[in-house]
């Protein structure tokens, strides 16, 4: 497997869950010049009326400032790797179940096709771990 595999920051923000809610947030984002690699939005699981958003990357001082401003923060739950490639069929096992076989837990595991290539996001609850699953990926 030779793909490219690298660390990335999820900076996440509460929101209500209303109709344009995720656009203004994006919005404010695209302002400051982001071009966002990923956006994931969803409901709470125990706060009816509040909604989620996870984005990457967030770059420079200008979109730093905007993230912020707009409740964005670091976080320091979510540490995660980009992984990007050639695409065939099984990859998606192929990474999945070598990380599971390095005893590593998956906190998310986000994928998508473009045309020839693939991009995982994956989520994992520890720097150690992250970092265990950059180095053996990185070495495939």
């Amino acid at each position: 497997m030779e793909h490219l595999v690298q660390k990335e920051e999820v900076w996440v923000a509460t929101m209500e869950d209303t109709p344009g809610a995720l656009a203004n947030k994006l919005a404010g984002l695209a302002d400051a010049g982001a071009d966002l690699g990923l956006v994931i939005a969803r409901r709470t699981h125990d706060k009816p009326s509040i909604g989620v958003v996870f984005v990457t990357p967030i770059r420079g001082d200008r979109e730093v400032e905007a993230a912020t401003e707009l409740g964005f923060s670091v976080s320091k739950n979510v540490h995660a790797l980009c992984v990007e490639g050639e695409n065939r069929p099984g990859i998606a096992v192929q990474l999945a179940e070598k990380i599971g076989k390095a005893g590593l837990n998956l906190r998310g595991f986000t994928g998508a096709v473009i045309g020839t290539r693939f991009v995982v996001h994956i989520g994992f609850d520890s720097e150690a771990d992250m970092r265990k699953a950059e180095r053996l990926l990185a070495a495939s």
